[in-house]
């Protein structure tokens, strides 16, 4: 089982998700996408909770009050982080996350230290807590599935753009080409045979003009 959550902070609205247990959150760490940031109580067990961006959008343009929306959500779902106050919670984008045979279920180190931020949450502010709350649904969707479909729709949309891009060059090329012949024919209907006049083919009178 998923949970999922919607942010209205922003617009459009924020989609965020987490597992339930440790379990499900090895099959968010498999098949979480390019576009998801992952969230957690700093040296605590908490859920594992992901927020999915829009795709372009850097994990670093988060705003302020959807950053605060993500961290409340974790600090709430950790049973010992919701009782403290002053709970660091870490943030990182999903392809930072590094996971081995050696790690415990649910757990997972980084590939680069310096993709990991920190918040700090002073108190649960429980407004922002349960306005998340009223809009949690709960769906046990196939997560290697819906990754397979993305990466096909990706795949697809990159075979498209390259396509266009081919189209575009060849455009591009064939202009070129034509403007190069233009280039080196411009004078060719000026020097033809038919066009060209010796003295021979002028006038008896041609020169009484200028006597």
């Amino acid at each position: 089982m998923v949970f999922y959550f919607t942010s209205n902070v922003v617009q459009p609205s924020a989609f965020i998700y987490m597992g339930k247990d440790k379990f499900e959150n090895e099959d968010l760490i498999a098949h979480g996408w390019e576009e998801d940031v992952w969230f957690h109580a700093d040296k605590l067990s908490s859920a594992h909770v992901y927020l999915r961006m829009p795709e372009g959008q850097s994990w670093e343009s988060i705003t302020p009050d959807l950053l605060k929306d993500c961290a409340q959500l974790t600090k709430a779902n950790s049973i010992e982080g919701n009782k403290k106050d002053n709970v660091n919670i870490v943030y990182t984008p999903w392809s930072n996350l590094k996971k081995d045979g050696s790690m415990a279920v649910g757990q997972v180190g980084f590939k680069d230290q310096k993709k990991v931020k920190r918040i700090l949450v002073p108190a649960r502010e429980n407004p922002i807590v349960n306005r998340l709350n009223k809009t949690k649904v709960e769906k046990f969707p196939n997560l290697r599935e819906e990754k397979d479909e993305r990466e096909k729709e990706l795949r697809r949309r990159q075979k498209s753009a390259q396509l266009e891009r081919a189209k575009e060059e060849a455009r591009i090329a064939k202009e070129r080409k034509e403007l190069k012949y233009q280039k080196e024919h411009a004078y060719e209907d000026i020097f033809v045979e038919d066009n060209l006049h010796s003295n021979q083919d002028l006038p008896e009178d041609y020169y009484d003009d200028f006597m």
